[in-house]
């Protein structure tokens, strides 16, 4: 057994798809990995080594993201040819195909219990399904833009988003209102979730930042700035205490949260890092990027205390529970720059570069006005610095007569977004109904060709 705070180590790495890794996720049980590709195909490994790995045909188009329920007998993947396909992982790998939403799908996620999938596309929209029917819920628009994500709170009673519309946003499924709304003035998040207790949301800033915020209070916690290109993934560790962070600098970078530090910058790929996710034990965790590897780390730096925590966070999965030491982070924002300490893990025998394709790939990820002057490490924290001298909500006042009209106009749009709802549910029925008349009017036709 290692000791606490010993360094992250490179254990294995697996090649097989011929394109960027878009996507990693560990079975429940630890034992297998799934990764989703550019190349449209899935494949699953098995974490023990010569093990057999298989891969999974179906997408007619790069698949953006996957993840396994709870239980770990489903997989589901999102791609952008606007499907998301629910798998059995095992060496047959039969699907079922949900027409989805009708642009690219970017994002899918299970609620803790398995009961629902949360599917986020660029059609603007994030959609719940109930997995025991496999049928479309209900609809949440409220971003101006393409949703790069969504994810269920430990407790299933939020969902939090990201788009390129610069706001994350916190839903209640219950009554399926915007509840929260986070906003920033420089770059859109590329990902967000939520922390093992449910209390704080992580975002993985294409203005090159990391940032933590308290859904309690609306608080910004914490604001990491340790990455020259845009963040692409971030992952928590089960203990709530790390966060791992993959970017398009390269680089994988995990820090402290108890601290409010950079601890490790972990080196193995060759360009972009698009995707990063811990095992839910904490044990391992896995990258993947433009150079179509997918990397297996052993985590081996928080060792002490790991499960006692896990079994905590566990049992608060309610975010307005009482806090408790883990809750408590830094208040202040944290620009970290100058001297840090670095483990830097280069394996040559792992890297091969992609020709041509990594350009396109990183355009793909990227917004190109990361590359302006505007996004300059300097004027971001110059910009940051200025945003915390605006005034907060409460603090602004606005006339009565302007907050009657948006009270009004937010009613309508929430009768709309309700009416539009219920006409997704009926367009649902109907096509199941065309399928059967399709389906019985070929039986028919099969049979009448029999008789003459």
């Amino acid at each position: 057994m290692a000791s606490a705070l010993e360094d992250p180590a490179l254990e294995r790495y697996f090649k097989g798809h011929k394109a960027a890794i878009t996507s990693v996720d560990f079975s429940p049980n630890g034992k297998q990995l799934a990764t989703a590709s550019w190349d449209t195909f899935l494949m699953l490994w098995n974490c023990k080594p010569q093990a057999r790995a298989f891969r999974y045909v179906g997408h007619k188009d790069v698949v953006t993201s996957l993840r396994f329920s709870p239980l770990g007998n489903l997989l589901a993947s999102a791609s952008r040819d606007r499907t998301v396909r629910l798998w059995i992982p095992d060496k047959r790998g039969k699907s079922s195909e949900f027409k989805a939403h009708t642009a690219p799908v970017r994002s899918v996620d299970f609620s803790a219990d398995g009961q629902f999938l949360a599917t986020a596309s660029e059609d603007k929209s994030i959609k719940v399904w109930n997995m025991y029917r496999q049928r479309f819920l209900y609809s949440l628009y409220r971003h101006t833009h393409w949703v790069r994500c969504a994810k269920f709170s430990p407790d299933g009673r939020l969902i939090v988003s990201c788009s390129e519309d610069k706001t994350i946003k916190i839903w209640d499924t219950t009554n399926k209102q915007c509840v929260n709304n986070f906003s920033d003035s420089v770059g859109f998040a590329n990902f967000v979730d939520f922390n093992p207790n449910g209390t704080c949301i992580a975002s993985a800033g294409s203005d090159h930042t990391v940032k933590l915020w308290d859904v309690r209070v609306n608080k910004l916690l914490q604001h990491y700035q340790v990455h020259s290109g845009g963040v692409n993934c971030v992952s928590f560790h089960p203990s709530g205490n790390y966060l791992i962070t993959a970017s398009s600098d390269g680089t994988l970078k995990i820090l402290d949260l108890l601290e409010g530090r950079l601890i490790y910058t972990l080196q193995g790929h060759t360009g972009p890092v698009f995707t990063v996710s811990f095992s839910k034990g904490g044990e391992l965790f896995s990258s993947g990027g433009a150079d179509a590897q997918v990397l297996l780390w052993r985590t081996n730096f928080d060792d002490l205390n790991c499960k006692d925590m896990i079994k905590r966070n566990l049992k608060r999965l309610h975010f307005d529970a009482s806090p408790h030491l883990v809750d408590i982070y830094p208040r202040t924002p944290h620009p970290h720059e100058g001297k840090i300490e670095t483990v830097e893990t280069t394996d040559t025998t792992t890297v091969r570069t992609l020709a041509d394709k990594s350009e396109e790939i990183s355009r793909y990820f990227l917004n190109p006005s990361l590359l302006s002057s505007e996004c300059s490490p300097t004027s971001l924290k110059k910009k940051t610095e200025d945003m915390s001298d605006f005034p907060s909500e409460s603090q602004r006042s606005i006339p009565l007569a302007v907050t009657d009209a948006l009270e009004h106009i937010m009613e309508q749009l929430n009768v709309l977004t309700q009416t539009v709802s219920i006409l997704e549910q009926r367009l649902t029925l109907t096509e199941d109904k065309l399928k059967d008349c399709l389906e019985n009017q070929q039986r028919l036709f099969n049979v009448i060709q029999q008789k003459s």
